[in-house]
Formats: structure tokens, C-alpha cells, sequence
């Protein structure tokens, strides 16, 4: 779109027309000096008449797909108005449409679509998974998405083979694990407790001659009280 086109054009309809076009300058230019949040606002809002999300618009274009994939908080999967599809299935339908030449780079651009988080399970209006609307005799593409189903599927179920080889086992409560048989029981600190120093007789009398022993006896009994 030329400098003329552009006049008189909302930002919204430039920025559908970067993805049409797979304009990725127009598109940068477009969302210069914006903060964030107007970036992600416009990103994420800005629709056609038809209802198609900017994602939609770009579903067959991997440069301007790659571009918007990087820019802060971009919505994977928005739905849009007419078929209720995600891009992912739009880019699905533009692929089923295309001759088997065009397979490899479809397939590219799918995968990328998944790795940034495209949901591959989330039904159109039809009813229809993205992997449900691929062409049956695409089996490769067929491959790819359950790939990916499988990858969510299993997330999370792997453990940590180091944090499951301790062979100690904890007691109810809490509580330190018994030593094992023949081994000395540990030593226990009771509470309350007392010192030798703590056993003084208050009430006794000092019987000793030695003055500096007096002095110690006087001082600790002053302490007691």
C-alpha cells in the first residue's frame, strides 16, 4: 500500500492490510512508539467487516505471523465471527486449498503456529478440531498436529528421576525417619531440663570456708531469685 493509500486509512485498516500483504515494514511502522498496551489493544481487537482477527488475515503469511508472534501479549487463538474458526484452522483451509507443492510451507508454517501456542482442540462453529478440517490425504500434516496434541497431552507427567531415588521415609507428623536397627538412638534435648549449675538449694546454707567460693555461692543465689 502506497503512502497515498494510506491516507485517509485508520491504523486498523493499515494494520489489516499489512497481514494481508505480509507487509511486515508497514506493520512495524505502524505500532512505532506505541506503549505495550495499545500495541497489544490493537493486535488483539482490531477486526475486518467479516469478523477475521488480524491472525486470521496473516494465516497464510509466515514473516508477518512470525512478526506478530513476538509482540507482547498476542492472542493465539481468537475466534472469529463467520465460521468461528481460530487461525490455526484458517490456516488449515487456506493449506487443503493449495496444490502439494505448497505442503512443505504450509506445514512450517503451522508448526510454528503450534510451537507459539495455537490450541489444536478447540472446535469451530462446525464442530470441527483443526485437525479434523485437514485435507485426509495430508497425512503428514495429520502427523504434525497430533504431534502436538500428544506434547500438551503428556505435559507435566515426566518427574524428576533424582527427586524419586531417596530411599528415606519420612514419619507421620513430620517427624525425623527411626534409625536404622543397631544404630545408637539420637540424643533428645527435653525441655525443662535443668543444669548442674541450676541444682542449687536456695535454702541452703554455705559451708565452705574458701571466701572466693563464698562469693560465687552469694552471686548465684542472688541470680536465683
Amino acid at each position: 500500500m502506497s503512502n497515498e493509500e494510506h491516507e485517509g486509512a485508520s491504523i486498523e485498516e493499515q494494520l489489516i492490510e499489512a497481514c494481508r500483504r505480509d507487509n511486515v515494514e508497514l506493520l512495524t511502522e505502524l505500532l512505532e512508539d506505541k506503549e505495550d498496551s495499545e500495541i497489544t489493544r490493537l493486535l488483539n481487537q482490531t477486526t475486518t467487516v467479516m469478523g477475521n482477527h488480524l491472525y486470521h488475515e496473516a494465516a497464510s503469511r509466515d514473516d508477518i505471523i512470525d512478526h506478530l508472534l513476538d509482540q507482547p501479549d498476542f492472542e493465539c487463538d481468537p475466534i472469529n465471527r463467520q465460521e468461528g474458526d481460530t487461525p490455526l484452522h484458517s490456516a488449515i483451509r487456506w493449506l487443503n486449498a493449495e496444490p502439494p507443492a505448497q505442503r512443505p510451507f504450509g506445514h512450517h508454517l503451522i508448526d510454528m503456529m503450534l510451537e507459539a501456542g495455537s490450541n489444536p482442540r478447540i472446535k469451530n462453529k462446525g464442530g470441527l478440531t483443526a485437525l479434523q478440517l485437514v485435507d485426509p490425504r495430508n497425512q503428514e500434516l495429520r502427523d504434525l498436529i497430533q504431534k502436538h496434541i500428544y506434547a500438551v497431552q503428556n505435559a507435566g507427567d515426566f518427574i524428576n528421576v533424582s527427586d524419586s531415588s531417596s530411599n528415606s521415609v519420612a514419619a507421620p507428623g513430620g517427624a525425623p525417619p527411626p534409625p536404622p536397627p543397631g544404630a545408637a538412638p539420637p540424643l533428645v534435648n527435653h525441655v525443662g531440663a535443668h543444669d548442674e549449675d541450676d541444682d542449687i538449694d536456695d535454702d541452703a546454707e554455705f559451708s565452705g570456708s574458701d571466701e572466693e567460693e563464698r562469693a560465687e555461692w552469694e552471686r548465684r543465689r542472688k541470680n536465683r531469685r
